[in-house]
């Protein structure tokens, strides 16, 4: 008896997981618009930096020397005890673009990234805001047009994709393609109406849409999110929409041990706990059914039949590779798919051991 429904539950798992890959494919099947020439406005770039003197130097040049008419660089120096200020004069005393913000730690906000980005939103001179981080290149020099073509009187929130560089390595691969199904998902999501994060390595909005929702008040008492949860609280069906044109992709270079992956996703990860109720279901359950899946075809495995397990397991694997593919080819990632599922598994295993890591204890500060 409990064979037959163990079956059924493995089945419904299966469609479950099925329809959701099919969500998926929204943001895929997006045609290409034709680029219209109009006059693009003054931009303010945002980087925080908290001891980050080494990846400025290396990386900031790529934002000095971008292709684009008018925009500042607001470099926002968040206590640093290393030579990041100085860095950061450097650079200014040969670019009248950049403007620094000095910011001190105070008892209040101690290291509270989201105090010190609010100070550089309110010293930036324009109302289009791009931001990124200090360890982050833009793969072009055209990667301000890309990103701020797509802001019209409607669209004042711009989702971007952050990547990562290809490495030799397992933890490299495997960040990757966490990468790679995270920006599945969030750009899907935002195409089908309901956005509900972004990554602050690569995310344009209104200096307006900041400040109609209090900036980060709603969850300044949390370390992280200033990306995910102020998408949370100011991102509408009618005023998002996503830019993944090659061009306008950013690149950081990824954690080079399990160790740095670990505590970094766990950082992120804790804020998932105030996403609105409706994210935090449809999320928990399209992890919740992939792992049910997994685990009952295995099960099964050595108790029924393999013909009865080969329809359903064809449908997913298909339907999964499909995806994957063609997401992979379009966010310039193509060498994950030859790891699929290996990649798969070894990821749930890995967020599976945040989650229980971070019931007994809370990172603490961003950086």
């Amino acid at each position: 008896m409990i064979l037959p429904v163990l079956f059924y539950v493995f089945v419904a798992f299966t469609v479950i997981q099925t329809i959701y890959y099919l969500a998926f494919f929204s943001f895929l099947l997006e045609q290409k618009k034709k680029k219209k020439h109009k006059k693009l406005p003054p931009v303010s770039i945002i980087i925080c930096a908290k001891n980050e003197a080494k990846n400025l130097k290396k990386f900031l040049p790529t934002i000095i020397n971008q292709h684009y008419d008018d925009y500042e660089i607001v470099l926002i120096n968040d206590a640093s005890s290393d030579k990041t200020a100085s860095v950061m004069e450097e650079f200014k005393a040969k670019h009248d673009t950049i403007k620094i913000i000095d910011v001190e730690n105070i008892e209040a906000f101690w290291g509270n990234k989201k105090y010190a980005l609010t100070l550089g939103i309110k010293a930036s001179k324009y109302n289009h805001l791009l931001f990124t981080d200090a360890d982050c290149k833009p793969v072009s020099k055209n990667w301000i047009s890309e990103m701020v073509q797509h802001f019209s009187k409607e669209k004042t929130i711009i989702l971007g994709y952050g990547k990562y560089k290809r490495e030799k390595s397992l933890v490299n691969l495997l960040v990757r393609y966490e990468t790679l199904l995270t920006a599945i998902q969030y750009f899907s999501y935002a195409k089908l109406g309901s956005p509900y994060m972004a990554v602050g390595r690569n995310l344009a909005y209104h200096k307006d849409e900041f400040f109609n929702v209090k900036g980060f008040i709603n969850h300044i008492h949390i370390k992280s999110g200033d990306d995910d949860l102020f998408i949370q609280d100011a991102a509408l069906k009618d005023n998002t929409c996503i830019c993944t044109s090659a061009k306008s992709f950013t690149e950081s270079i990824a954690p080079s041990s399990f160790t740095a992956w670990f505590r970094q996703k766990r950082r992120h990860i804790s804020t998932a706990n105030h996403y609105k109720f409706k994210h935090q279901f449809f999320l928990g359950l399209f992890y919740i059914s992939k792992i049910c899946f997994y685990a009952l075809a295995i099960t099964l495995f050595f108790f029924v039949s393999w013909k009865l397990l080969l329809l359903p397991l064809l449908a997913y694997f298909t339907i999964n590779y499909v995806l994957i593919s063609v997401a992979a080819k379009k966010l310039k990632e193509k060498q994950i798919v030859y790891f699929l599922p290996f990649l798969e598994i070894g990821l749930m295993v890995f967020q599976f051991s945040i989650f229980i890591t971070n019931l007994w204890s809370k990172p603490k500060h961003w950086n």
